[in-house]
């Protein structure tokens, strides 16, 4: 299953447990297990939501599944949070410097003005006046 998901409602934190669909055609909300992956159009909740799920009115909630078992992670997930978290405490191997060309288009008018590029971040560059 992949690490564990949060609660979609706004300002919740805790892991979620159950998987909420809504059956238009039925008027129905249908909360039921958590689903394998995360769907468009399906909201995941935690166990305390789940549980106090309300429908509009004239709407019926129908609960598949009963209880909702609180989500473990797998050792081979905690290996892999373990891995990421290694990876990106290594320190950067600087890269070969970009052939350069003939600047196009708004390169040409920033080398035009004198603008001198003197550093970049990411998609980022930062220009000096010269």
């Amino acid at each position: 299953m992949g690490l564990t998901r949060g609660c979609s409602k706004t300002g919740c934190a805790r892991p979620a447990v159950a998987t909420l669909t809504y059956a238009y055609a039925d008027r129905a909300v249908v909360v039921g297990p958590l689903a394998t992956y995360a769907e468009p159009h399906t909201y995941d909740l935690c166990l305390e939501h789940a549980e106090r799920m309300t429908a509009p009115r004239g709407w019926e909630v129908v609960r598949v599944g009963g209880e909702f078992p609180e989500p473990a992670l797998a050792a081979d997930d905690l290996l892999a949070l373990a891995d990421a978290v290694r990876e990106a405490g290594r320190p950067r191997t600087s890269r070969p410097p970009e052939p350069r060309t003939t600047p196009r288009g708004q390169a040409s008018a920033e080398a035009d003005s004198g603008a001198v590029e003197s550093g970049r971040r990411g998609h980022l560059r930062i220009l000096k006046d010269s």
